[in-house]
């Protein structure tokens, strides 16, 4: 057996960062080069530029008229309007011809009567240095165009060539070279196998690298091969400016990487108290920062923007951007450990006034939270966690415009969602969807506490055999109003083929299954249907096992985990599984009466009851829309 990396270390992030960037200190500094001004777009100046001439070169008119002097102008009214001869008094000029001594005003052509001589007639006196742009009104030769250390813009590309500058000298974009590493990865195109991952982190580094002012050379992936990705590090480090190494930083028996980088150059730090994303290695070979990341993506991604993207800020010469930051409450308990930094993605809204930070999933591999996050939840070393309600700081990946112009919707799983949220932002530009899936019970709880603006819901009423009424008359004590979702089909979800013969719930006892969490609608559906049928659900073989979504349930049957789950037709239609219809439901929308009112959450009910929404869902089959969008006030209903 191969021996481990047993020399991972638990350095706290910003004592890491600080160690490595005094290492980095006399090797990595920002190189100039000089360039075509026109060609500078999102380059960082490496000083200051100074305007080389005015702007306007002259005395420019303004507008469209003619020159004239203001002094000769006088005594002119509608009472007593005033004649002007063409090169006696005044002479034509369109808006940026100069204007030349005696002239100092221009009056503008639509203030002019023109005579059948030539001669115009005037009935307002001209100003001097009316309606004319002076010689430096826009910028006057020597003054500052642009700082040092600025990022240049469109308008600033402007600026300077109108201020006579042509060649700019900015910081070189350093250059990154990227190793993709591990016998299990392929290439993206190529179809996997048991045991294959796609390759995918390199992709977004090369990505991050651009967006952060660097320029990427990804190589092809290198198998699990020391000495080939020695040699390739080594040859690396003398031709790029810094060198990413994904994968095999941790202690795994083919983690060879800090051992290469150990025999290669020097290895500062290996090892961070960050979660997700501990085994990091900062290194220097030849004179050039390595960066080791963890191959999970998440992990890859946190470390990357810690630890590599103040380096490639450090090499082209910026000063570091703030992060927007803003307070939130969190909308449930979140535990850590004391031992790291925890960056835990959150979905963002406001709600009553509050801005509300709902945790998705927080697997180092779960790469989809970080497309669906709003940001991330920073939960500090030494702290045991967050209780739900408290106080956090949430480092935002949207504007707060767009936050404070979201629906946020905690509650029950549905692939409606998905539509919705792509749906209402194209139907009314500015307005979005956000969504978390806890289960019907725990949107229901979301919202009592506040922290959402609906709750998607399918809990059936065992004893009157209604779904979501008796809930929300039961938890709220607020006047409260049920819109009308969608009808769905309940069923259990089987391999392609049904292979195992499965005709109900009262076959389950006798295969695997997948559940759905405690709370969610489909759970109390299925403890419903096993109490009709007599079966305890501790025969149940999976009982316990638990998945967040309809789709998680479906992926699950569909590789071979487990045989049989409970969920929509829609969801196994999407996984190309077999389905067994248990029976219809409802899927609707819990909302305080008083949240009807808000724009955005109107602009959620009008795309609900939506042509392009019907049509959508009838794409996917299992629904029912006859109700949708239909509005029923609680305290109308009786019982």
């Amino acid at each position: 057996m191969a021996k481990r990396n047993l020399y991972l270390n638990n350095t706290p992030v910003d004592e890491a960062l600080a160690v490595y960037m005094k290492a980095l200190e006399g090797d990595v500094k920002p190189v100039r080069e000089e360039i075509r001004a026109e060609e500078s777009l999102n380059r960082v100046t490496a000083e200051a530029v100074y305007a080389k001439y005015c702007s306007p070169l002259f005395n420019a008119a303004a507008m469209d008229g003619i020159a004239v002097v203001s002094e000769r102008t006088k005594g002119a009214s509608e009472a007593e309007p005033m004649t002007l001869r063409p090169g006696e008094d005044f002479v034509v000029v369109d808006t940026g011809d100069p204007i030349r001594n005696p002239y100092d005003a221009v009056i503008m052509a639509e203030d002019l009567m023109e005579q059948e001589d030539g001669s115009v007639r005037i009935t307002q006196a001209a100003a001097s240095w009316q309606h004319v742009r002076p010689i430096g009104e826009d910028i006057v030769a020597g003054e500052m165009l642009i700082p040092s250390k600025h990022r240049i813009r469109p308008i600033d590309i402007g600026v300077l060539l109108a201020g006579g500058i042509t060649r700019v000298e900015v910081f070189k974009l350093p250059t990154v070279a990227i190793f993709p590493t591990g016998t299990e990865i392929i290439e993206p195109g190529q179809e996997p196998e048991e045991g294959d991952i796609i390759e995918s982190n390199s992709r977004m580094f090369e990505a991050m690298v651009r967006e952060n002012g660097g320029v990427p050379h990804r190589f092809a992936p290198i198998a699990d091969d020391y000495e080939k990705l020695k040699n390739s590090i080594a040859e690396a480090a003398k031709t790029y400016d810094m060198v990413i190494v994904n994968a095999g930083s941790s202690a795994g028996t083919e983690d060879f990487t800090v051992h290469i980088l150990r025999e290669l150059g020097e290895v500062y730090i290996h090892g961070v108290a960050i979660k997700p994303g501990k085994p990091v290695i900062l290194a220097k070979v030849n004179g050039k920062p390595v960066i080791g990341l963890p191959g999970y993506p998440v992990s890859a991604y946190i470390n990357f923007e810690n630890f590599v993207i103040p380096v490639l800020r450090k090499m082209n010469g910026e000063t570091g951007t703030a992060v927007p930051v803003v307070d939130a409450v969190i909308s449930r308990r979140l535990v850590s450990s004391l031992k790291h930094r925890e960056y835990v993605r959150v979905k963002v809204g406001r709600v009553d006034g509050k801005v509300v930070a709902s945790p998705l999933a927080r697997g180092a591999g779960a790469a989809m939270s970080l497309v669906r996050a709003d940001g991330f939840c920073v939960i500090p070393q030494s702290s045991e966690g967050v209780e739900a309600g408290e106080p956090v700081k949430v480092e935002l990946y949207r504007t707060m415009e767009e936050i404070d112009h979201t629906v946020v919707a905690i509650g029950s799983h549905d692939l409606i969602l998905d539509v919705i949220s792509d749906l209402m932002p194209d139907l009314y530009p500015g307005n979005y969807l956000s969504s978390t899936h806890v289960g019907s019970m725990g949107g229901l709880m979301a919202l009592r506490r506040g922290e959402a603006h609906l709750a998607p819901t399918h809990l059936l009423d065992e004893e009157m055999g209604v779904y979501n009424v008796s809930y929300l008359k039961r938890l709220f004590s607020e006047p409260m109003a049920l819109v009308k979702g969608v009808d769905r089909i309940q069923g259990i979800m089987v391999q392609k083929g049904n292979p195992l013969g499965i005709r109900g719930v009262e076959d389950l006892p006798r295969v695997s299954y997948v559940n759905r969490q405690r709370g969610a609608g489909t759970r109390v559906l299925l403890d419903y249907k096993l109490k009709q049928a007599g079966i305890d659900p501790e025969s149940i073989k999976g009982y316990d096992r638990e998945a967040a979504t309809h789709m998680a349930v479906a992926a699950a049957i569909q590789g071979g985990s487990a045989d049989a789950g409970m969920g929509i037709a829609s969801a196994a239609a999407a996984m190309g599984l077999d389905f067994i219809e248990v029976g219809p439901e409802e899927y609707d929308f819990a909302i305080p009466v008083r949240f009807l009112s808000l724009p955005h959450v109107k602009r959620f009910l009008e795309t609900l009851e939506s042509s392009e929404f019907r049509k959508r869902v009838e794409q996917l089959g299992g629904y029912g829309t006859s109700k949708t969008g239909q509005i029923l006030y609680l305290d109308e209903v009786k019982g």
